[in-house]
């Protein structure tokens, strides 16, 4: 969102200069640092855990949160998806405004595939 606000800077917001916000693209990387790697590690120790006891897959706790982060993901896919189309209903949709949506449907849509698709392989361990 960072990089998009300085590339199509909000005609309406005067004070708005379209500078580059320094700290937020900061704190957006280092959080991309940090959980990128620890989310690649943990889902390969708990791959290589339900590899060695196929069970662990069948854990109640780990469906339930499975179940959970699909329900979250799918909330933020539908709230983004509203809010497009009562933007765009209401005439004031932009490219800036349907980037942000873009990129948000991209991170949602890749975390809720990623569960779909592991709940799907649970079901079908062939």
């Amino acid at each position: 969102m960072a990089l998009i606000n300085p590339a199509l800077p909000d005609p309406g917001v005067i004070a708005y200069s379209g500078v580059l916000n320094s700290s937020s693209v900061r704190f957006s990387v280092s959080s991309l640092i940090i959980s990128w790697p620890l989310f690649v590690w943990l889902s390969g120790r708990i791959a290589r855990g339900v590899a060695r006891q196929p069970l662990k897959r069948l854990s109640p706790v780990r469906r339930w949160l499975t179940y959970l982060t699909l329900f979250i993901a799918a909330s933020v896919l539908i709230g983004d998806l509203i809010s497009l189309v009562n933007t765009l209903l209401g005439g004031e949709l932009t490219l800036r405004f349907a980037l942000k949506t873009g990129v948000i449907a991209v991170l949602a849509g890749s975390v809720f595939g990623w569960y779909l698709n592991d709940l799907r392989q649970e079901e079908d361990p062939a």
